[in-house]
């Protein structure tokens, strides 16, 4: 039998528009044809991420962002042959990765999720006719359980829906609509589907897709594809990277609970697709997407020792020491040349200009909880009209804005909670109303419980007598070359990413400085490198030494938080700059800041375009284009400073004029200036006023369409 009579009698009639090997192309009449052929460099591989195929006439009864249509399907595998682009096996991956044989051109491994009926029905069959790999990741809970009669409520790559109010579905709606960032972690609009044993592959046919040696499986986990309580206001979140809430103990999972549900849940999902098929699976495809390294560790000592991701970032490399790779998820039933232009993306990702706005937690919280939901209905309405990319979101608890907290916002061993909001707030922000959320805390000043442990720890300075003191300066701060100091804020940063595995990076607060008689600390015996066991000499350090200290204690403080964040999630690190610095480099000396060390060290610098806090009061857009001037001589300066410009004048307690603020917006944008931040934000008091604020930094495509508020 030809390949073209056995596509026509695996598939049917259900697939009549489905044409044979080389004939896709010439049978179907494709809207749009790519330009160039994607060349995927040499020792990097794309991963297409795909679920449900249907029909034409199935998808349009039946509407699905995640399925693909057979008629696409059967042109991207004739795109593909075509194109010299060459679909590879799991097995080829590796062996590319241990150097026993290179990858192919252009290689590209295919996968399908969940284990629906139609890999077997219309995937299977295309995968033998042109002889191409793939990987199926098989949820075995809802095999199990449509083979024991039940039904499941089936979701892909979406979650959430039922805790949603239908003014919440609308919010996300348009947050979405709104939104130039793709989230791995989406919301279901629509609703769950109810599916029964039809929908789903039966143990029997991928035992036979398994025989063909084309066919490998990963675990799409047992019964870890769904979204659980992540906190008391009832959100809910990836299970695998959560620690769920458990409402009626009033308590989180502790770190025990939390490893022993994954590690059992992993261990069942391997060994029964083992049991069933005769693949022993070697991978897990991480259920939305989500996994952080805790989670990957876990898997690894069951046996899945390769991750699999979302995420459109990059291509993947196997040239990588990690065995953790992105795929990309296509959507809306895609074309050839639309998968082309996913690839493309990732291969040369388009640089993104950043808007954000730097948000006080402390506005939101109400002792009253109700109100606590107004004030964040009331951000969340501002943040969605502004159409921004970024929010640096205050973790910690600051009312009488000391600088330096007593308190934060989530749970932790370190201090006390003065409320568990940031995961609720930083949540909703990300999926209401479409941006990334970086969580902004202070790097060394923390008021600890332990009056002893603070001065003892204390950043210090020498007296008249050569005595070491605690420096009384503005922010009182912990001094960074002491293992105790490290210890306990990385054990915050730790606690912070724990709790909140969904969140795009961090900001550093501009508490980060060490004036020119600091840190005496190191002088003490037990003063180290920050991050390191190497001792210090005793001698003083050079501004510039100081500088990189700051730097590499932060860089200790990203790794405990960046542990637990979500790795189909792009992870940024900004920090705080004073513009003094940029302006006198020679100022290094009195704050161990500098903008060459900070552009090198950070994705993003968020210098502190704040003419009325830097002292100049009467040329305000004269000292903006010096200060411009100046980031422009640092080799990408413009490329990694976001300008965040302040809308209220401390000195004289009032607000910045809403015109003024927009034309110093659109004066730095005139200049270079793409990344643009502001703080404060009012958003009860429509603070600055939000529609100058929006014409003056949006990233809509029409700003002219401005929101109808005043």
């Amino acid at each position: 039998m030809d390949r073209r009579s056995f596509l026509r009698s695996m598939l049917g009639s259900l697939c009549v528009s489905v044409v044979a090997p080389g004939e896709a192309g010439a049978a179907a009449v494709l809207d749009r044809q790519p330009l160039i052929t994607l060349q995927i460099p040499r020792g990097q591989f794309a991963v297409l991420c795909m679920h449900d195929v249907r029909t034409p006439a199935e998808l349009g009864a039946h509407p699905d962002p995640y399925a693909i249509s057979t008629d696409h399907l059967a042109q991207l595998f004739d795109w593909i042959k075509a194109n010299d682009w060459h679909p590879v096996s799991l097995q080829q991956i590796l062996d590319a990765h241990t150097g026993t044989r290179p990858l192919p051109d252009n290689a590209v491994l295919l996968s399908w999720d969940d284990g629906l009926a139609s890999a077997y029905t219309h995937v299977y069959p295309l995968l033998l006719a042109y002889r191409y790999p793939a990987l199926f990741a098989i949820e075995t809970g809802w095999i199990t359980a449509v083979t024991e009669g039940k039904k499941i409520n089936y979701e892909a790559e979406v979650a959430g829906a039922a805790n949603l109010t239908e003014g919440e579905k609308i919010d996300q709606a348009q947050a979405a609509a709104a939104s130039n960032i793709k989230e791995p972690f989406k919301v279901n609009y629509e609703g769950k589907q109810e599916f029964s044993a039809k929908n789903f592959v039966t143990w029997a046919q991928l035992r036979e897709m398994y025989a063909s040696g084309l066919v490998e499986y990963a675990s799409h986990t047992h019964d870890q594809h769904h979204g659980i309580l992540a906190n008391p206001q009832g959100n809910v979140e990836p299970a695998c990277i959560t620690r769920q809430y458990l409402k009626p103990l009033k308590r989180y999972e502790t770190d025990a609970e939390y490893h022993r549900r994954l590690f059992d849940d992993l261990t069942y999902s391997r060994a029964l697709i083992a049991k069933h098929t005769g693949c022993t699976p070697r991978s897990i495809v991480w259920p939305y997407g989500a996994a952080n390294q805790e989670a990957i560790e876990i898997a690894a000592s069951v046996g899945l020792g390769i991750s699999f991701g979302l995420g459109d970032a990059t291509l993947n490399n196997t040239m990588e020491s990690t065995k953790r790779y992105g795929r990309l998820l296509l959507s809306d039933d895609p074309q050839p040349v639309d998968v082309e232009a996913q690839v493309s993306a990732s291969i040369t990702p388009r640089p993104e200009p950043e808007r954000a706005v730097q948000v006080d937690l402390d506005y939101i919280f109400d002792p009253d909880p109700k109100q606590t939901d107004i004030n964040l209905g009331h951000l969340l309405d501002r943040i969605l009209a502004l159409k921004i990319r970024t929010v640096y979101l205050q973790a910690f608890a600051d009312p009488q804005g000391t600088g330096t907290p007593s308190a934060v916002y989530f749970p932790n061993t370190v201090l006390p909670m003065r409320a568990d909001l940031f995961n609720r707030v930083a949540w909703q922000l990300q999926t209401r109303a479409g941006v990334q959320v970086l969580a902004w805390m202070p790097m060394l000043a923390f008021h600890l419980p332990d009056a002893k442990q603070q001065a003892a720890l204390s950043v210090k300075i020498k007296d008249a007598q050569g005595e070491r003191v605690p420096a009384q300066r503005d922010y009182a701060r912990l001094s960074p070359f002491l293992p105790e100091s490290l210890a306990l804020i990385g054990q915050l940063y730790a606690d912070l990413g724990k709790n909140n595995t969904g969140i795009f990076g961090v900001l550093f607060h501009d508490d980060a400085y060490l004036a020119e008689d600091e840190d005496a600390s190191v002088t003490m015996p037990e003063a180290r490198w920050p991050g390191t066991d190497r001792p210090l000499s005793g001698q003083p350090l050079s501004p510039r030494e100081k500088t990189q200290a700051l730097i590499d204690f932060g860089k200790a403080l990203t790794q405990r938080l960046r542990y637990y964040s979500n790795v189909s999630n792009p992870f940024y690190t900004a920090r705080n700059l004073y513009a003094r610095v940029v302006l006198d480099p020679a100022a290094e000396a009195r704050f161990a800041q500098a903008l060459d060390p900070f552009i090198a060290a950070y994705d993003r610098v968020a210098l502190m375009a704040m003419p009325y806090l830097d002292g100049t009061s009467e040329a305000p857009e004269t000292w903006l284009r010096q200060l411009i001037a100046a980031v422009a001589q640092h080799p990408d300066g413009l490329k990694k400073v976001v300008f965040e410009l302040q809308t209220k004048n401390w000195a004289t307690n009032q607000w910045i004029d809403g015109h003024t603020l927009k034309a110093w917006m659109q004066l730095l944008i005139r200049h270079g200036g793409v990344n643009l931040a502001y703080y404060p934000d009012d958003f009860l008091g429509n603070h600055p006023p939000l529609r100058t604020t929006y014409e003056g930094m949006s990233l809509n495509d029409f700003p002219a369409f401005a929101p109808k508020t005043p």
